[in-house]
């Protein structure tokens, strides 16, 4: 399915609420590796966050945010129970009273919600885009529920109406999903008339496949993974082959400081933010190591680990192998020694063991590349980049460059310019920089 066959990759994709926390920064920096490595290994692919902004989340957003504008004004207001009781709420709120002053106060209730919706929901949006855009996580397309109403959830139910996979009971619209073996038939639009989260995916899904997608990777939480099952019949009931759906689940995360789990955030008391993370350990470590383990394993993510500068630490060690070359190239000029001229160099003259072990591992790159690719499996680039490196630095012990005899010389150079291309390469698909100096 390489050439042809559209992927459509959906990550992260978290409620616009406030900032994203440290699980989702796990699928970020897991989920662009993985479209990386599709990418490198030649598949089609195209990534997605899809914006939930129809739901009711986003009316507490709205509601919580003029709870604390009018607090601002010492007005008695209360956040609602299901309401945002974050800083980061006060903050949005300060923010329009620094702009706008009292201008929101003499409005409508009705209208000053709509308006803090509109505000606060870019606002938030704005900050979990530059968080991703800073951990290197970019998408093809950032698609909003609310672009579904009323078009495309019409278009997907109607058919689904005529057909019976949805029936009316109660003033609220079912599918039929028990007849697929779901416990229970689900509520598509409720008797309100305000439609499920889940009658959204049906025609979300639906326009993945309409806009040319031919295979859907959702990655999710874990604590989704009853839903699964679900989706899989809606598309099944709507014609689609539910095997082209495939979702991969994210477990938890569990920070550890002086080998202890830290829960809480010192500066806000609540959960640590994913640019809390990256602030503290450095974008390249919180990739690395995110990207280092299968999704679906718990993960304790070694905060003392990630920030060492010594080859303890397997990202500082691998970066170092590549700083190294650098700085023999750089010994080389400055012995003007003439190389680069491959097709020309007489490389049967690398005999040594550890020359040879660095031939086969970069041997090995492209058919590893396609292996973890079909296998979805970006942390194979982790363990290969951490291997090539090892070997690497083994070699630099044995083997010298330079006060060698030339025609070895420029050959040991040829060896390790290619070590230097693929280790960039493989750092590129992880999201991981490839300093020059260290």
């Amino acid at each position: 399915n390489k050439g042809n066959g559209l992927i459509n990759l959906e990550y992260v994709s978290a409620n616009p609420t406030g900032p994203l926390h440290i699980g989702h920064a796990r699928g970020a920096a897991w989920g662009s590796a993985l479209a990386n490595l599709y990418r490198a290994a030649g598949y089609n692919i195209t990534t997605e966050y899809y914006i939930n902004d129809a739901g009711n989340q986003i009316d507490h957003l709205a509601e919580s945010v003029n709870a604390r504008y009018l607090q601002l004004f010492g007005m008695d207001a209360e956040i609602p129970e299901d309401g945002y009781h974050g800083l980061d709420i006060v903050d949005t709120a300060k923010a329009i009273k620094e702009k706008d002053g009292r201008k929101y106060l003499d409005m409508d209730e009705k209208d000053r919600l709509a308006a803090f919706k509109v505000i606060a929901l870019k606002e938030k949006l704005d900050v979990i885009k530059k968080d991703l855009g800073d951990l290197r996580v970019t998408f093809d397309t950032w698609y909003s529920e609310k672009s579904l109403y009323p078009d495309k959830v019409h278009e997907a139910l109607e058919p689904m109406k005529k057909s019976g996979a949805l029936y009316e009971k109660d003033g609220a619209w079912w599918m039929a999903t028990t007849k697929e073996g779901d416990d229970k038939d689900r509520v598509v639009i409720r008797s309100n008339g305000v439609p499920t989260y889940f009658c959204s995916d049906i025609a979300y899904h639906k326009d993945k496949f309409k806009r040319g997608a031919k295979k859907l990777i959702d990655i999710w939480g874990a604590d989704h993974h009853g839903y699964i099952a679900r989706l899989k019949i809606a598309l099944k009931l709507q014609g689609f082959n539910p095997d082209d759906f495939q979702v991969l689940l994210l477990q938890m995360v569990t920070l550890l400081r002086d080998g202890v789990p830290v829960k809480m955030s010192k500066r806000t008391g609540t959960a640590i933010t994913m640019r809390e993370l990256m602030d503290e350990v450095g974008v390249d470590a919180t990739r690395y190591f995110f990207c280092s383990r299968t999704l679906d394993s718990q993960m304790e993510f070694d905060i003392d680990l990630a920030k060492k500068h010594s080859s303890d630490n397997p990202v500082y060690y691998i970066q170092y192998a590549n700083a190294r070359i650098h700085s023999l190239f750089a010994q080389a000029q400055e012995a003007k020694v003439v190389y680069g001229d491959w097709a020309h160099t007489d490389f049967t003259v690398l005999t040594d063991p550890s020359e040879m072990d660095l031939i086969k591992k970069l041997e090995a790159y492209h058919g590893m590349l396609e292996s973890a690719a079909r296998e979805q499996a970006p942390q194979r680039v982790t363990r290969y980049a951490f291997e090539l490196a090892t070997l690497f630095h083994h070699f630099y012990k044995k083997c010298r460059i330079l006060g060698v005899e030339e025609k070895l010389t420029v050959a040991r150079l040829g060896l390790i310019t290619a070590v230097q291309n693929v280790l960039v390469h493989a750092l590129g698909i992880l999201g991981v920089s490839a300093p020059e100096h260290m």
